[in-house]
Order: structure tokens, then sequence, then C-alpha cells
């Protein structure tokens, strides 16, 4: 980034103020608790040896906090302080973090109770219960989302010359366009279904967006009064851009909702449309391979699972607001959905598709100024990756810095004749991403290419297909990991001869190797040649690739077998340090901790005086400041414009800190049921340098919420004069850095 767009950023002042109320409905309420024996003393009056560390009060219920979490994305959109466009985004991403939400969590609470196998989590609340209030709170967060859209975005957008054209203002040069749109583009394969015993309710895909048609008086056949079903085609845009001849200027949109409901009389000639109102329906979309029937061929059952994707039980209608009740009620019915199920919007019933707006609006005066990704210099002018790595280690962190060394490593091993062997695992990248096409290359160019493909990562199952055929075809050895525990270690192990020798040249990471989201999400880079790192990376590939016992390694941390452990031992030895009165200091930055046993060490520690700072993005089910127990422990998530990912344990350590950095978040999953690995900074700057960064976020006073005690979460409100934000800090500092 140039020393001027630097400067123009510094100025501008990024002051999110508390939260623009449209009413008084509070968004970021507590979480709600059990109801309590009240003859049982509130844990906040109870001494510290009086409570056990299982109490279901000390733990907030999973569900709730990672609703929480998107809230705190909406907010975003009510932030002045991004610009318009990128407001417009956030509330996009609610949208699509809130389909996510019911299509995993919802579903999977729902099938607890179907299937009676209710489990209640360490918050003690049973699944119906926890359905019940996600219904209550997300029904408010929706009507707030479209109270932003419509009170908000949309009319400041249209003081930009952005403007969203409803059917009801289009006058008679965009109406004559928008039919002839209509006829030529949306009839030909539009496909309408007459509700009768011989047109049976027609299966509706997951999250597919339809019509239902209300009509009066008698077809060809006879039939007369009923329902019809219109299913868009998902070959059409959402979004149509109104060409400049038939508006006074800017840019000016209509959705593909309002141009069918203008014209639904044409889709059934003689009969009456006496109502068109749209909806949409989410479905289970959680993949049930089972480990114990899918014998050797995980690819074939995964690929058999992805087709059934689409048509899981149901689990939320969304449809118009205005739609009659006896309509609501039959599509209740027709789909097995309660009241509760039920969300009336204001608006178009998929936001997640206005993303489509940053393709037809060339406006990037409306979005944040682009930037270059910095890079080291001497990684930059070395003669190569390879010498410059064996110089030194490399700590890079995106998107401040440039993901391009990672691709640039793959790329130069593809071609160099002295590299033998590439090893590497893959979670979400895309089957014709650069990362892939380095791959490619150096299977094709000779090398030992083996690559553990994560067929199992949500959403992207059907892409990491696809790049495993595409490797395969290639002459890659590709291998889908281990059958019971996903593969989310992000590592590349490259063996190169030198001289007499070989050579192992490493990167570690945080996140995916996906170029895309490095724009996107706050991830480490690591790239080193250290000989023990090398060593344990090709011994955690060896029981990856392999069949053996657990292999010992000597300096990573290794999920599912050492990586819960000793982050217990590291939190357990600063308690002891700080009770032989020692100095003593944790901070712990993960997208999530739910893991209770890991929960609990930290509660120990803050007992025994240590002073513990949590910056946790999403799910939290600690408690903090409860006195005698947590009131030590301080929690804040940061929420801007990249999306935090860094995943970093640093740990005091009498003077000696340890930081390790890691693809796992403090969860169940990561902890006990993934491959992961966590890795270790050996050298002192890069030790401070990590601390430095992770400093800026505890000083965030711009786009922090605070975590209290009661489950609520507050928004740091700057004083004049004392703005300080961690991803601004750290573009400032790093991007289109010289080092």
């Amino acid at each position: 980034m140039s020393e001027q767009s630097v400067n123009e950023i510094d100025k501008k002042e990024t002051i999110p103020s508390p939260p623009l109320e449209l009413d008084s409905e509070l968004v970021l309420e507590p979480i709600p608790e059990q109801p309590q024996d009240p003859n049982k003393i509130a844990i906040e009056e109870r001494l510290p040896e009086e409570i056990d560390l299982a109490d279901p009060e000390l733990y907030f219920n999973r569900e709730l906090s990672h609703l929480q979490f998107n809230a705190r994305v909406l907010e975003q959109a009510m932030d002045e302080n991004h610009p318009i466009l990128n407001r417009l985004m956030f509330l996009c991403i609610f949208s699509s973090n809130m389909d996510e939400f019911f299509e995993i969590r919802v579903a999977g609470l729902k099938s607890q109770l179907e299937y009676s196998r209710e489990k209640n989590g360490p918050d003690g609340m049973h699944p119906k219960k926890v359905l019940g209030l996600i219904s209550e709170h997300a029904h408010k967060l929706v009507r707030r989302q479209y109270r932003i859209l419509n009170d908000i975005i949309l009319p400041k957008l249209a003081t930009e010359n952005v403007k969203f054209i409803r059917r009801t203002v289009w006058n008679e040069k965009q109406a004559a366009w928008v039919k002839r749109y209509f006829r030529d583009n949306v009839l030909p394969i539009i496909s309408p279904i007459g509700l009768d015993p011989a047109h049976p309710f027609p299966r509706l895909a997951n999250k597919t967006f339809n019509f239902v048609v209300e009509l009066e008086g008698r077809d060809a056949f006879g039939r007369e009064n009923g329902l019809a079903i219109v299913p868009a085609p998902s070959s059409l845009p959402r979004l149509v851009k109104l060409p400049d001849e038939v508006c006074e200027g800017g840019d000016n949109l209509v959705f593909l909702s309002s141009i069918i409901h203008a014209h639904a009389d044409q889709l059934f000639p003689g009969m009456t449309v006496k109502g068109c109102f749209q909806f949409r329906l989410t479905r289970n979309a959680d993949l049930e391979v089972d480990s114990d029937d899918i014998g050797v061929d995980l690819a074939g059952a995964l690929r058999t699972e992805l087709q059934s994707r689409h048509y899981g039980s149901s689990v939320r209608l969304e449809i118009a607001e205005n739609c009659p009740l006896h309509i609501v009620d039959s599509l209740l019915k027709q789909f097995d959905l309660e009241q509760q199920d039920l969300y009336r919007i204001d608006g178009p019933v998929n936001l997640s598709r206005l993303m489509a707006v940053l393709e037809l609006v060339d406006r990037p005066d409306l979005m944040y100024p682009p930037f270059s990704p910095g890079l080291p210099r001497k990684l930059a002018s070395s003669g190569g990756l390879f010498e410059a790595i064996r110089q030194r280690d490399y700590l890079l962190m995106h998107p401040f810095e440039s993901f391009s060394p990672v691709i640039d490593l793959l790329s130069e091993a593809a071609k160099d004749p002295s590299v033998v062997a590439i090893r590497q695992t893959l979670y979400r990248t895309g089957s014709r991403s650069p990362i892939a096409n380095a791959l490619v290359e150096a299977a094709r160019n000779g090398k030992e290419v083996t690559v553990v493909i994560e067929l199992r990562a949500r959403f992207d199952e059907a892409e990491n297909l696809a790049l495993a055929s595409r490797l395969q075809d290639a002459g890659a050895i590709v291998v889908y990991g281990v059958v019971r525990h996903k593969t989310h270690a992000k590592m590349i192990l490259i063996v190169r001869r030198e001289g007499a020798d070989l050579t192992r040249y490493v990167h570690l990471g945080t996140g995916n190797y996906h170029a895309g989201n490095a724009r996107l999400y706050t991830d480490y880079s690591f790239m080193t040649c250290d000989k023990e790192i090398g060593d344990d990376v090709h011994r955690v590939f060896q029981q990856l690739t392999g069949m053996s016992k657990e292999l010992k390694v000597k300096k990573l941390l290794h999920a599912p077998f050492t990586l819960r452990d000793r982050l217990l031992e590291m939190i357990n030895r600063e308690a002891e340090n700080a009770l032989n009165g020692e100095p003593s200091r944790i901070i712990i930055k993960v997208n999530s901790l739910t893991e209770q046993r890991l929960v609990q060490s930290l509660y120990k520690a803050s007992q025994a005086g240590v002073k513990i700072d949590l910056i946790v993005r999403g799910i939290c089910t600690l408690r903090p400041g409860i006195k005698g127990i947590s009131s030590n422990i301080r929690v804040r998530s940061v929420i801007g414009r990249f999306l935090e990912h860094t995943r970093v344990y640093y740990f005091y350590n009498n003077r000696n800190p340890k930081v390790y950095l890691s693809s796992a978040d403090g969860m169940d999953r990561n902890l006990n049921n993934r491959i992961e690995v966590a890795f270790p900074l050996q050298d002192y700057k890069q030790t401070r340098r990590v601390k430095k960064e992770l400093e800026y976020y505890l000083t965030d006073n711009t786009q922090s919420w605070i975590l209290q005690s009661d489950g609520s979460y507050q928004l740091s409100k700057p004083r004049k004069g004392e703005y300080r934000s961690a991803q601004r800090a750290l573009l400032s500092e790093l991007a289109d850095n010289t080092r």
C-alpha cells in the first residue's frame, strides 16, 4: 500500500458509534439461562469452594452464542464508518450466516428431537428450550435486518445514484423494457405448476426461490380456483440492471421477484391472479456419511450423500410479509413446520443474493479502497524462496501481507529439478486455484506429489471431489485423511535434494490454502526449513497417509493426541506460577471457545490469579466476570472489515513466553475429533511481534465487543482522539511494507 493511501486511511476517523437504534429493541441481549431452583443460592453469591466448575450456570449455550455472533455481524451494516457497499455486504453475510445456522445448527437440534436423541450441553439447556429461544431471537434479528435494508441501506444507496426500482414505481419505458425482458428471458424457461391431484406439490430443493400464486377462475380442463407454485429458475440472475436509455442516470436495478410478480398473469392465461407471494424453504443440509458403512470408498459415499443434501428435512419457511394466513398455514402443513419456523419477510427472501450488486455496479468510491499486501524485503529480493527460507524463518500475516509467497513456493517447487516430493493438506482451495495448478504441474513434472484432501469440508465437498479427480488424473496420489477425523491441519512439506542431503521445507498456517480467503481473512503463514519441525510434519503425514501407531513429534502439538493436553498443561503452569507469586499471563485468540475441559482450566487459572485475555470472534461458552471464578478473565470479539481467523495461544511462561499458532479453535471438534497442528514460534522477534499484534486487538476500542457476565455484548466506546482499530493498525504497519 502506498504511503499516500495509508495516510488517507489514517486521516479518516474510524469511530464506530454504538449501534444506531431503529427502535428500542435490544439486539445483543443477554443469553437466557436455565430456570434455577429458587432455593439455590445464585452463583455470584457463592464462595468459590462451593462452586462445581461443571455447574451449568458457568456456561453459555453454544447455539445462542453463535446467534449473537451473527447479530454482531449484522450491526456492521449499521456502522457508518464502513463504506455503504461494504455495509450492504455485511447485510448479505449475515443472511448467508443465518442460512448455514439453520441448515446445520437448527437442523441438528430438530434431528435430536425427531429421533429422541436429546443431549443437553454444558449449559444444561434442553434442545427444545434452545429451539424456542433461537426462534425468539432469530425473529428479532431478521426483522431488524430488513428494517436496516429498507430504511437505511437502500435509501443511502439511492442518494449515491444506486437505485433499486420496485415495480410499483416503474415508468412507462421501464415497464416496457421489463416486459420484453420477461418475454425473452424468463417466460421461455419458467415452469408454473398448478396444484391438484394430478399435479402434487413439487419437491423443492433447499433455499430455492419460489412463488406461491393464488388463482381464480376455470382453466381449459375445468379446474377452478386453486394454488400454483412457480419455481424461479436458478439460471436467472436475481438482480437485473436496467439500461441507461430507460433511466435518468446512475445505476438502476430490478429484482427478479418484481419482474415475475408483475407478469404472473402471463403464466396463467385466462385465469385471475389473486395474489403472488415469494417464499423460500430451508432444509437440513448437514451430510450424514456413516463412517461404519462407507467401507473404503469415502468419495463414493460422499457423492451419493451430496445428491440428497438439497432435499433434507424442512427447518425454516421464509415468505412474503403480505401472504394470506390460509396460504401460509397450507405451506407450513406441507413442509411439516411449526409457527416458530415461519419468518415473514419484508423484502427479497434471500438477501445474500444482493452480493451481485458488487458485480453490476462499478462504484469503487462506495467501497474500501484497494491496498497492496506487504512483502518482506528479503523474501522479495532473494535468489528464490528456498534460498530465502534457508537463511531464516518467515512469518506472514494475511491479508495485510501477501499470500503470494505460499503460491510461489509451490510453483517454484513444481519446476525445480532438485525437488523430489511434495505433500500437502487441502481443506478449502478450489479445483482450479493457483495452489491446485501448482500441484498438477508438479505431478506432471514427475515429482512425488501426495495430497490429503478433506472431502467433508462443509459446503466445499463437491469442489474437493473435483479437485481430487483433477490431481489423480495428473498422477498425484490423493488420500482422504482419516475416516472418523476431519483433516483440518494446514501443512505443506517439500523435500529437496541439496548435495548429498535431503532438506525439508515446510509451510504451516492458521487458514486455508485459498487465495480468495487470504484477501478477506486474517491468517498467519509460517515458512521454515527447521529440521525438527520438518521431521514432525513428515511424521504427521505418515499418520495421515499410512497406518501406524501414534508417532511422537518434538515441536508440534498434534490433535487429537497432544494438542489439548499440552494446552491444559501450559494453562496450569501459568496458574502454578501465579500461586507461587511469579508473573503470569494468558492470551488466546480463536474463532470459538467451547471445549469444557479447556474452559474449566481457564477458570482455575483465573482463580489462581492469572490475568487472562480471550479474543473470541464467534461462539464463547465461557462466562467471564464471575467473582472468585472468572473475575480475571476478559473476553472480546473483534468484527471488522476482514474476518478474524488467526488462532494464537500465548503463555507468559515465567518471562520466557511460549507462542503457538494453530489451525485449531478451542472447540470439542478441533481438539478431540480433528487432525490439527499447532506450531511454536522459536524466534524471539517473531514471538514479540505476535504479542504486539495481540495487543492491537486488546486495545481496540472501535470494533471490539466486550462479553459481559450476563451474556450480553457491549461495543467499546472510544473517547475523542483515542480511536484504536486493530485491523487498521495492522493494515498501516504491514501493507506494502519493505521490512
